[in-house]
């Protein structure tokens, strides 16, 4: 079983869309957690919305602070956006996903992005279930 952390600027959005669609496709063959490194209030309505579409809510969702403990659970830290605040801890395996930040995004472009993580999670999966 691997453990995968997503980590974004505010856990308001990808990394909190990344962490949802890893649980869902792996189906507790892996674990996921998601941080940031300057945590918003509250997830992004729109990405909550387009979640929705999936059956997937966010709404209880809270983003929380990155940490250190959490860079040293994850075998898998995959970054997107967040640059030098994000910890490095050697010996751990480093993906960075260049995405668009969904906030203040319309609806349509969030939606291409969380099918873009939900592409991607896939992938890492196969990856880590060979």
């Amino acid at each position: 079983m691997a453990r995968v952390l997503f980590v974004c600027l505010h856990n308001a959005g990808r990394s909190q869309m990344s962490e949802a669609l890893f649980a869902r496709a792996a189906a507790g063959g892996h674990e996921a957690r998601s941080a940031g490194t300057t945590p918003g209030d509250r997830v992004h309505p729109v990405v909550t919305e387009a979640m929705n579409e999936l059956g997937i809510d966010l709404a209880d969702r809270t983003p929380r602070k990155l940490t250190t403990a959490d860079a040293e659970w994850a075998d898998v830290v995959v970054t997107m956006g967040c640059g030098d605040e994000c910890p490095y801890i050697p010996g751990k395996r480093y993906l960075d996903w260049e995405l668009e930040d969904p906030k203040g995004r319309p609806i349509g472009e969030v939606r291409t992005t969380r099918d873009e993580i939900e592409r991607r999670v896939a992938e890492l999966i196969g990856e880590l279930s060979d």
